[in-house]
């Protein structure tokens, strides 16, 4: 880790504020790579990855007992958080995504109503999909409803220290509705626990950039930005600890607190998948040579067909040697037929 901080490819860190038993994270300061973030959390849900993943911060963990829910905050404008719990230092900071993870949970609980929450309120981006997101059509989502939603009786500014923040700056107010985001979907879940309770995943992905707005209004030496920092820092506890008890302790709970992304590396990674795809179209139409399952596929085959096989001559074996004097009814009926003939 030394080695990867004085490259300076280290930008951010990885923590992990809550998690069940069933899912081992290791004490330790494993350097996780930005763009494996995503396979971290398909991981501890139980869902299989593309490539094995080499990091020793994740154990095997329980098999049969999965988290119900996955929770991800993505802070931007700070390299680390003072939170509790494991953390780890994240190599190339590069702009992820969850959506293979949101994939796999309609691909498999299509028919259920798993949560599936994707969010940067600043941005305005919202990505919801599923029957259970019908629960959270109320939740603020645009700069205008964000900003309402915080003069309302039942808002954190009534209950909040702001400190050296304001009420009359904009990118206070922008920073505080972030937290708002957070309160209002513990609240949204505790009012439709149903959902904790069901037999599918939930995903939570959450990008807040409030600080970095506030580092850059004000400066990161800044008595806002600090003040800023410890009431994100409280509230992120705050949400997990009410995240992780709405699901019963079991589910994980992260934050990937990153100074800013490696756009550079994340353009150039782009670029390379889209040549290996353009170098797939070929006017001979030929197949993918491996695919990721094919063991999986080739072993259950294989392991079933000589199962199938080797009952066949068992089952053959032992009705051709089979002996009807013994427990034949058949045998015994006949029998008497001809004794009284």
């Amino acid at each position: 880790s030394f080695l990867c901080l004085f490259l300076g490819v280290c930008g951010g860190e990885f923590s992990i504020l809550r998690s069940p038993q069933s899912v081992a994270f290791r004490d330790g300061n494993w350097p996780i790579p930005g763009e494996r973030i995503p396979d971290v959390a398909a991981l501890t849900m139980g869902f299989s990855v593309e490539e094995d993943l080499p990091w020793p911060g994740l154990g095997v963990g329980d098999l049969f007992h999965r988290p119900q829910a996955t929770v991800l905050v993505t802070v931007k404008g700070v390299d680390k958080l003072p939170v509790k719990g494991f953390s780890y230092p994240i190599e190339n900071a590069v702009p992820f995504s969850l959506d293979s993870v949101a994939n796999a949970i309609h691909t498999l609980f299509s028919e259920e109503t798993p949560v599936v929450l994707q969010l940067a309120p600043s941005e305005e981006r919202v990505y919801m999909v599923g029957k259970a997101n019908a629960v959270f059509e109320d939740l603020s989502v645009t700069l205008r409803q964000l900003r309402n939603r915080l003069f309302q009786d039942s808002s954190i500014l009534s209950s909040l220290p702001l400190n050296s923040l304001s009420r009359n700056n904009e990118v206070d107010l922008l920073f505080l509705s972030e937290l708002q985001v957070l309160h209002d979907i513990a609240s949204l879940l505790s009012r439709h626990k149903h959902l904790a309770k069901d037999h599918s995943p939930d995903l939570y992905s959450l990008e807040l950039s409030g600080l970095e707005e506030i580092g850059k209004r004000y400066g990161e030496d800044s008595q806002q930005f600090k003040d800023a920092s410890q009431i994100l820092v409280d509230s992120l506890q705050k949400f997990a600890d009410e995240m992780f008890n709405l699901y019963g302790g079991n589910a994980v709970v992260e934050v990937v607190a990153v100074k800013e992304f490696n756009t550079l590396l994340s353009r150039k990674t782009r670029s390379i998948l889209q040549a290996s795809q353009s170098k797939k179209e070929n006017p001979y139409n030929l197949a993918y040579p491996y695919n990721y399952d094919y063991s999986v596929i080739f072993n259950i085959v294989l392991w079933m067909m000589i199962g199938l096989a080797l009952a066949v001559i068992v089952i053959s074996y032992n009705l051709w040697n089979m002996d009807p004097g013994y427990d034949s009814i058949i045998y015994r009926m006949t029998n008497q037929k001809i004794r009284m003939d």
